[in-house]
């Protein structure tokens, strides 16, 4: 038998260390890995004669016991101890825990349900008979026939009847982000079946709206419905009528290949949601490939005509004044992450690093640290951080990946110290003051924070740095829980802003289906202004929808007409169910990544 070579007496592993982690990792790649050798027997410089003999040696000893009474005390404190301990332990094992970081007033597995309910009572379409939402029924069942289309079902945007593609794409990846993530929180308080119908009955709707190129032409449906009137005719912004009664005209909003950040949001929501449903082979692939083939005209478009939506006026003038986008970078690297997180191809994660890395650079400073429907940076910084940390794909993405978690920390500071981000007296962190409602950002830096304390967690890290200040678990998950705290009660308003929870909430959402009563009666345009302008609470209660919310100084006007105040939206309340669930507590109070998006890939 030949001799062995040396590398087979002394095997070598490759592995790789993050420093924020703390510990060493298994790498994929030997690029991104250091030559470890694990022999770990000290190695001496002394002669054979003076290493001490590998055989024990017998040594007499004599125990005397010279007072039998002194000797049954220490047997009896012993036994004591031994006993005091045990006691202890299973006190702690079985007695409630208490949350540490959220106040025993707050009930949060009724907030989710609730906040779930909300997406119930804005579903279009042929209506669930086996809804909870009972003052709702079938509406817009002829949307889209002014385009030839099938462009039923989905989700109503906010109190009006419109329906907007890109919040809804925005919605339901966020969703599906959160039942990856917390897969098994929703299970244990039976929300999983509720979350992922909310999901499908939205990447249902988004399969419509866009139809695969025939050549080189692509064609994208961004909204139906209407916000600007044309001869004085109604339409859903100047009709305050139910969706049940709609009888006036439903245009459609049509796109091309150059909307960009629409695409890429259809491909975020898409990927995301066939990882939710991964135990439906057919459903899940049929929601991949449609991002893939999606993704591929879309990033195959002439990059002098690569855009945002509402920069067409025939795709996106309609929405311009509600949810006027401002970039498409954001979005490309949003679907492009979320396309290598349901693959698992390295192709998608580098186009999701160069897109990263090139969005960053045009960031407004108005929009930096900010995650909502129109920017996506931040929360793709914590994804591409995650992948860092439990997946390293080694060489050539550890420099952009490192800047990613390097950007997350910086984020994470932000929430965090006043200096950066400024708060209301009541303590509502501000991101865009000057910028629509509040409770939007709020909610979306609450449940970044509460997620990013689970990451470094997981890997037995205490705390973490950005430039000048340092931050711990402790640190996100109290700030987490103050924001959602703030919102359910626990600000200068002692009110909730989360309708139907806790004893004091709005009661004049600026919400048609809730403000007009249920009684079979058809209103029409004329009628539905006599709810708008009443003084009275809805007749309805929209159960789990979160309003815009207070100004800066914690004011709070409850007044329908305001909707700036009073409205909400499917966006919003997608934070917030984020946020939420990321804070619930599991049954057995584990902070572990079972069953969550990192063990799916």
């Amino acid at each position: 038998m030949p001799p062995k070579l040396e590398s087979e007496k002394n095997p070598v592993r490759y592995m790789h260390t993050v420093s924020e982690a703390g510990r060493l990792l298994p790498s994929s790649s030997r690029w991104n890995a250091i030559a470890l050798d694990f022999n770990l027997t000290p190695k001496f410089s002394a002669s054979y004669e003076s290493i001490p003999s590998q055989y024990p040696k017998s040594v007499d000893c004599n125990l005397v016991i010279t007072d039998k009474k002194y000797f049954h005390i220490f047997i009896f404190v012993i036994v004591a101890i031994f006993f005091a301990v045990v006691a202890v332990a299973l006190l702690v094992h079985f007695l409630p825990q208490k949350h540490k970081h959220q106040d025993s007033s707050i009930d949060l597995k009724l907030a989710i349900n609730q906040a779930l309910t909300f997406y119930d009572a804005q579903k279009s379409g042929n209506y669930p008979r086996n809804s909870p939402v009972k003052y709702r029924g079938d509406s817009g069942l002829k949307d889209g026939n002014s385009a030839k289309t099938n462009l039923i079902g989905g989700y109503y945007d906010s109190g009006n009847n419109i329906k907007f593609t890109f919040t809804t794409a925005y919605t339901m990846t966020l969703l599906s982000w959160t039942a990856m993530e917390y897969q098994s929180k929703y299970a244990d308080i039976d929300e999983l079946d509720h979350v992922r119908d909310i999901i499908r009955w939205g990447t249902d709707y988004l399969h419509k709206v866009f139809i695969p190129p025939n050549g080189s032409n692509l064609t994208l449906y961004s909204q139906v419905g209407s916000t600007i009137s044309t001869n004085h005719e109604p339409n859903d912004i100047s009709c305050w009528q139910r969706p049940e009664d709609m009888s006036y005209g439903r245009p459609v909003s049509v796109c091309d290949g150059s909307a960009t950040d629409l695409a890429g949001e259809i491909v975020a929501a898409l990927s995301a949601a066939s990882m939710v449903f991964k135990e439906d082979k057919e459903y899940s692939g049929k929601l991949v490939q449609a991002a893939e083939s999606l993704y591929e005209v879309v990033t195959k478009e002439d990059p002098k005509k690569q855009g945002t939506y509402t920069a067409v006026d025939a795709c996106g003038k309609q929405a311009r004044m509600l949810y006027n986008s401002t970039s498409y970078k954001d979005e490309l690297a949003w679907g492009a992450t979320w396309l290598f997180l349901a693959t698992k191809n390295t192709d998608y994660l580098a186009n999701a690093t160069q897109f990263f890395l090139s969005a960053k650079k045009d960031e407004t400073n108005l929009d930096k640290g900010v995650f909502y429907w129109n920017n996506k940076l931040s929360a793709v910084a914590v994804l591409l951080t995650g992948i860092r940390y439990f997946r390293d794909p080694g060489f050539p993405y550890e420099d952009v990946l490192k800047f990613s978690s390097n950007s997350t920390h910086s984020l994470m500071c932000s929430y965090l110290f006043k200096k950066y981000m400024s708060r209301t007296p009541g303590g509502l962190v501000i991101p865009k003051p000057d910028n629509g409602p509040l409770l939007q950002y709020a909610v979306t830096a609450s449940f970044l924070s509460k997620l990013y304390s689970d990451y470094i967690d997981h890997l037995k890290i205490s705390g973490a740095s950005c430039e000048t200040d340092t931050f711990s678990v402790s640190m996100l998950r109290d700030f987490s829980s103050s924001q959602v705290n703030y919102i359910l009660g626990q600000n200068p308003m002692k009110m909730s802003y989360l309708v139907g929870y806790g004893d004091k909430f709005p009661v004049q959402v600026h919400h048609r289906s809730a403000s007009i009563p249920w009684d079979k009666r058809l209103y029409n345009c004329d009628d539905g202004k006599t709810w708008l302008n009443s003084k009275n609470p809805n007749p309805q209660v929209l159960l789990g929808a979160m309003v815009g919310g207070p100004d800066t100084n914690d004011h709070f006007t409850d007044q329908r007409s305001n909707k700036r105040f009073t409205e909400p939206t499917i966006s919003s309340n997608a934070g917030l169910v984020s946020a939420l669930i990321a804070l619930q507590d599991p049954s057995n109070n584990s902070h572990d990544l079972k069953n969550s998006l990192w063990e799916w890939i």
